[in-house]
């Protein structure tokens, strides 16, 4: 495995995106715990993608614009209801006062629908990871999973990291009504702007 996929692996899940925006507002309503299960299911909603990418599913959806339309809407409308429920302060993202582990699983499912219904992500993988493969290579299949589970594991880690930063400032978070609604209102505008950005995204 070269240091060179390990880096660019890192960027990629370092920069902020969707899954990153879920897992920190689930972090500061929710809590620790709720953090790790957001991670996990943003996590498990690269899976498809990175399946996809290796049996070359991905290069149908990229090739069929009507597959890729229907899917990258449905992401659309999914982030567009993750706004409304936000600022409704209910669902996954409802301000819990404590660090119930009720809706560990919703949160986990949530955050994996965020994933799945992104088609963007099959075509990045598509491109991704053959860059670090050789084609020749006997064993070119099983070096693709390999790296494919590193850069899974890799993002749970850094999810969680960032889960666990936003908690902790939680206790401060929820002790200012006026925080409060300014955190609903700031994750409501962030999921309508990458759904946004996801709607005029070509591929």
């Amino acid at each position: 495995m070269s240091p060179e996929f390990l880096l660019t692996a890192l960027i990629v899940v370092v920069a902020p995106g969707t899954g990153v925006v879920y897992t920190l507002a689930v972090a500061l309503a929710r809590g620790r715990m709720a953090s790790v299960a957001a991670a996990f299911g943003c996590t498990i909603g690269i899976l498809p993608h990175m399946l996809a990418a290796i049996l070359g599913v991905a290069a149908l959806l990229h090739a069929s614009a009507l597959a890729f339309q229907v899917v990258k809407f449905a992401g659309v409308a999914y982030l567009l209801w993750l706004a409304w429920q936000t600022v409704r302060d209910r669902g996954a993202l409802k301000i819990e006062p404590g660090n119930e582990p009720a809706g560990l699983p919703r949160i986990a499912v949530t955050g994996t629908l965020i994933n799945v219904l992104n088609p963007k992500l099959s075509i990045f993988f598509l491109a991704f990871l053959p860059q670090f493969v050789d084609p020749a290579a006997a064993n070119a299949l099983a070096v693709m999973i390999e790296l494919s589970a590193v850069f899974m594991a890799m993002t749970f880690v850094v999810f969680v990291g960032y889960g666990f930063a936003a908690a902790a400032v939680r206790a401060r978070v929820l002790a200012s009504t006026r925080i409060m609604a300014w955190m609903r209102r700031s994750f409501a505008a962030a999921f309508v702007a990458l759904g946004a950005k996801l709607a005029f995204t070509a591929r």
